[in-house]
């Protein structure tokens, strides 16, 4: 029970979402994991959180053995001064343009030198980076940040209100994938030097991760950069890293920014080799050719599992696959027969084949265990190849065939060969067509033109990747919603519109609930993708070295990281 003598006076001073918060926490609705996890969204100060805790006696939710969101190995005392850490990296796909950059390598070699407004930590809770605070209005329509004093670019000039507003100008203009329908021109403003405001489109319960590191293009950059720059065209940034060296191939150096306003980190600087494939990238790790692998699969990767001198960093997460079926044109268009590929995936076979059980099965929705406000009352789509076949004579189909496009990249092209097993049971030919990230990402996938409808790619049926995210806006917003910018299935359904801006009105923890369930029922419904399973992000680093976190969108922050 509640101790309301300590508990209501905190009610008495809270804001209407914040109240609504701890009602839910205080009456059993929420996990003490899940309550803190929301708190640290909607702006509520760590003591704030602590005495509602302590108030309600804790929750017994449980953390689980893998943590979600951001993962390290440690540090503190015992992180040594001075030395270079070694990385290995898949390369990246393309520019380290911080506004249409789309794969994990570009991510992570874009924020080591550039900062978010927040950072998205374990258990999908925020923490402060450029902003030390923020607070929503009554209906979540309005969002106030305080930005941090002090902080200097790398070139010596300080970090202005300014420089912020441009930065989301820019993301406006672009089309962001999470930020599209939440924010429009001029919705971002300046109170004084160091107030941001930012007011929304519509009520929006989840904006502070859509402006994290959950939302990779959101990096502050200065005023003066211009769609189409580059951070190795024009070194830059806020953060601890300086960019010394770049080669998209090879790799990149990194070193100290003395000007830092976090102070001076452990290392001196970071080397990043790049690799085309996993298998090197763990051989380096295990010959002590490198001190750290930003990602790793199960497969290729075993050795990692169980070596005695590597820390591996497991993180539960949303990340997943997505395995679109074009709606507009070709031979998906009836929904019976995207249900009927559904049918023939055999998920908990993938799951552990795949990861060796490291993965929570998908149910062709984003909305994955990690989220406190899933429904999981939605059925589970089973593997049934005979209602696959049945799906298919009612949509007067026989004889399928189709090419499956998959990038070259960690689990994609074994999963690939899965589906066409898979799907061959219903009588459904796939033909895999494994591709480079160039060809894949800029063709097959999500091509620069047609700009209108957008991600209007070659491929009628293929595999594509997406990191984990601390909320599904950014899956629902571009890849699911009309005309979104990553929507390669070309879905346009005004029911699931009207749905999922609902579910970005509902700011209330009763009301993410009910707005998800319908989400999901509609979606596995229409089935324009399929989501075969959410896998646990890996990462590892040599004992040698320790204060490292990574995320599970491809980050690895070293600010912290040092030797031991």
């Amino acid at each position: 029970m509640p101790d309301h003598r300590r508990l209501d006076p905190i009610r008495r001073g809270a804001e209407p979402l914040h109240l609504d918060l701890i009602e839910a926490f205080a009456s059993g609705r929420l996990t003490r994991r899940d309550f803190v996890r929301r708190g640290t969204v909607l702006g509520l100060s760590l003591g704030t959180l602590s005495a509602v805790v302590a108030a309600c006696g804790g929750s017994s939710g449980g953390t689980g053995s893998a943590a979600t969101g951001v993962g390290g190995g440690g540090g503190g005392g015992n992180v040594k001064q001075g030395g270079t850490m070694r990385v290995a990296s898949i390369a990246p796909a393309g520019p380290l343009d911080p506004v249409a950059m789309v794969d994990l390598a570009s991510y992570a070699a874009v924020a080591q030198c550039f900062e978010f407004l927040a950072y998205s930590l374990g258990n999908l809770q925020l923490t402060p980076g450029l902003a030390e605070s923020w607070k929503p209005n009554s209906d979540g329509s309005v969002w106030t940040f305080s930005i941090r004093k002090g902080v200097m670019w790398q070139d010596g000039t300080p970090l202005t209100t300014d420089d912020i507003i441009a930065t989301f100008e820019r993301l406006v203009k672009a089309g962001n994938s999470g930020l599209s329908g939440v924010i429009e021109s001029g919705s971002v403003t300046a109170t004084d030097d160091h107030t941001i405001v930012f007011t929304l489109l519509n009520p929006n319960g989840n904006l502070p991760y859509l402006v994290s590191s959950d939302n990779p293009q959101t990096v502050v950059t200065p005023k003066a950069f211009t769609s189409g720059m580059t951070l190795d065209k024009a070194p830059n940034g806020t953060g601890p890293w300086k960019l010394q060296q770049y080669d998209a191939k090879t790799g990149a150096t990194y070193v100290r920014n003395d000007a830092w306003w976090g102070g001076k980190t452990k290392l001196d600087s970071v080397q990043w080799t790049y690799f085309q494939d996993l298998q090197p990238q763990v051989v380096a790790l295990q010959s002590g050719g490198t001190d750290a692998i930003v990602q790793f699969s199960v497969l290729g990767g075993e050795g990692l599992l169980t070596a005695s001198n590597v820390k591996v960093i497991r993180l539960k997460s949303a990340a997943h696959r997505e395995i679109w079926m074009r709606c507009d044109k070709g031979q998906f268009t009836d929904k019976r027969v995207r249900q009927a590929l559904g049918y023939t995936l055999d998920r908990q076979a993938m799951v552990q084949s795949l990861f060796k059980g490291l993965a929570d099965i998908g149910n062709d929705n984003p909305f994955a265990p990690v989220y406190p406000y899933t429904d999981t009352s939605v059925p589970q789509r089973p593997h049934d190849p005979a209602k696959a076949k049945q799906l298919l004579d009612a949509a007067g189909v026989s004889g399928l065939t189709a090419t499956l496009h998959a990038v070259k990249l960690q689990d994609i092209p074994d999963l690939a060969v899965l589906v066409k097993t898979n799907a061959a049971d219903a009588g459904i030919n796939l033909n895999v067509s494994v591709e480079d990230a160039g060809p894949f990402y800029g063709k097959s996938w999500c091509p620069a033109s047609p700009a209108h409808p957008p991600c209007s790619g070659d491929a009628e049926l293929g595999i594509v990747d997406y990191g984990h995210r601390g909320t599904p806006d950014v899956y629902l917003n571009a890849a699911l919603s009309t005309n979104g910018v990553w929507n390669s299935s070309q879905y346009a359904s005004k029911t699931f519109d009207d749905a999922f801006h609902a579910f970005q009105a509902s700011v209330g923890v009763d009301e993410q609930k009910t707005a998800a369930g319908n989400i999901e029922r509609i979606l596995l419904d229409d089935s324009p993708i399929l989501f075969p399973y959410f896998y646990n992000y890996l990462s590892a680093h040599s004992d040698k070295f320790a204060g490292i976190a990574v995320t599970a969108l491809g980050h690895m922050f070293l600010a912290q990281a040092g030797h031991v």
